[in-house]
């Protein structure tokens, strides 16, 4: 699916997402409820198991995840879920709703993991901040860099009076970001595989094809098919 094919939804407005992450906040701070997981839990955990196949954990590293909700999958990557524990103060997650934000550092410090970073950020019109000691330079500033549905959302925000829609300039921003050698990994349920490799392999942003991960399948109506995609890139060295 093309992104213009899709009509814009309330998904795609910070106001939806504001008004989530207030009661989500809300929620919190009652019951202690750390909010919905999107896509689920074994959807992330499939990234956890990734991230430690494919990028091991280094004490210099660099991982931005961009919309980072509630936290939980830098919080997973934190407490080692998978097959090691990745430096928390090396863990950055930007969300453009300052609700989402206060969410997660409550959530970081109900755990115990105040050392990973959450700052509000407009990531399709800011740099992300950098963590202490990190350089960038215009080869990029990340090693790892993670997407669990943030591309979805944004490709239902309103279209410009030509018909465009402002995820056409998100994947040159993940581009300009990485580090030569480093990796992206996105979840998607709007997009195919096939879709987010014609997306983000463009001449325009240098990626290449790395892996995916094989979700489960279902079957409906005679398709066969998965309830989510995911695919990393990597940029050359």
């Amino acid at each position: 699916m093309d992104t213009s094919e899709l009509e814009p939804s309330k998904l795609g407005t910070k106001e939806h997402w504001d008004n989530v992450y207030e009661e989500e906040l809300e929620n919190f701070g009652e019951n202690g409820d750390e909010g919905e997981i999107w896509f689920g839990k074994k959807a992330m955990n499939e990234m956890v198991k990734w991230v430690n196949q494919y990028v091991p954990s280094r004490s210099d590293m660099s991982v931005l995840e961009v919309g980072s909700g509630n936290g939980a999958l830098l919080f997973a990557l934190a407490e080692g879920r998978g097959k090691a524990c990745y430096p928390a103060h090396r863990l950055l997650g930007i969300d453009y709703s300052e609700g989402a934000v206060q969410l997660a550092q409550s959530v970081a410090h109900s755990r115990n993991l105040t050392a990973v970073t959450f700052r509000v950020c407009d990531f399709l019109h800011e740099d992300p901040p950098l963590l202490a000691d990190q350089k960038a330079d215009q080869n990029g500033a990340w090693d790892l860099i993670l997407d669990k549905g943030t591309y979805d959302a944004i490709a239902l925000m309103e279209k410009d009076k030509n018909g465009r829609t402002p995820v056409e300039g998100y994947p040159i921003r993940i581009a300009k970001l990485l580090n030569p050698g480093g990796h992206f990994l996105i979840t998607s349920c709007n997009f195919t595989d096939f879709e987010l490799e014609s997306k983000f392999i463009t001449e325009e942003t240098g990626l290449q094809y790395h892996s995916r991960i094989e979700h489960p399948t279902i079957s409906f109506g005679g398709s066969t098919g998965s309830a989510c995609s995911s695919v990393a890139f990597t940029k050359s060295a």
